[in-house]
């Protein structure tokens, strides 16, 4: 299966832009964006994404608790999820992949690597 349709969570409008822009204009991704746990919730189905990208620091839901109820979703379940975050010590990087989490992406990304970035655990999923 190819990586295609990606959703991406993120509650920063700027970084939002820049990371779509990155993943569409370098990567030739079709990105949609959540801005919210919530929204990413009622959206996520209809896109049917093949990869999601979670911002763990949200108001209202925080990516962990998004990625929980996605995980819940029988359409979403199987999906394979990456958090973006600046938490990136080692401790961190095995909590969120204890949770299910195929890898976590360090913020800041640079722009020009994220679509590579992003690939290099979409090949990891081992599907």
């Amino acid at each position: 299966m190819k990586l295609q349709n990606i959703l991406y969570v993120e509650d920063e409008p700027d970084i939002q832009a820049i990371a779509k822009l990155a993943l569409e204009m370098v990567g030739g991704f079709t990105v949609k964006t959540c801005s919210s746990g919530e929204q990413a919730l009622l959206e996520a189905e209809a896109f049917m994404p093949d990869m999601i990208l979670l911002d763990v620091m949200m108001p209202g839901m925080d990516g962990p608790s998004t990625f929980k109820a996605l995980r819940e979703r029988p359409l979403l379940a199987q999906v394979p999820v990456a958090f973006m975050t600046a938490k990136v010590q080692p401790l961190e990087v095995a909590h969120y992949k204890s949770l299910g989490a195929l890898d976590v992406i360090a913020k800041p990304f640079d722009p020009m690597t994220l679509a590579a970035q992003v690939r290099a655990v979409w090949e990891k999923r081992g599907g």
